[in-house]
């Protein structure tokens, strides 16, 4: 059924690859927030939390990032294949956007 909606929405097998983008989004964003609040805090506990849970999203950007790259939606070391994605990615929404 899944791949059923997919079609119907003319992403076939891209679902995936947008959600873990999203998600690889997001851990960046997280850790760019929580970093910002390290600086911004004084109290000792605060902070010593706050390392953690950056330390728990620095993991979590790799196990996303590793996962993207052995499916090929991430090529963070090959920018020439990265624009291939994006452009891709780009061409899908433009597509999406005149249904």
């Amino acid at each position: 059924m899944t791949n059923f909606l997919q079609n119907m929405a003319g992403m076939g097998g891209m679902t995936d690859q947008v959600i873990a983008t999203d998600f690889l989004n997001s851990a960046k964003s997280g850790i760019r927030n929580t970093a910002f609040a390290i600086t911004e805090t004084a109290s000792p506990e605060l902070r010593a939390a706050l390392r953690e849970q950056l330390r728990s999203a620095v993991e979590t950007h790799g196990l996303i990032s590793n996962y993207m790259v052995s499916k090929g939606y991430y090529h963070p070391l090959d920018i020439s294949e990265q624009s291939k994605v994006n452009l891709k990615a780009a061409n899908m929404a433009l597509n999406l956007s005149q249904r």
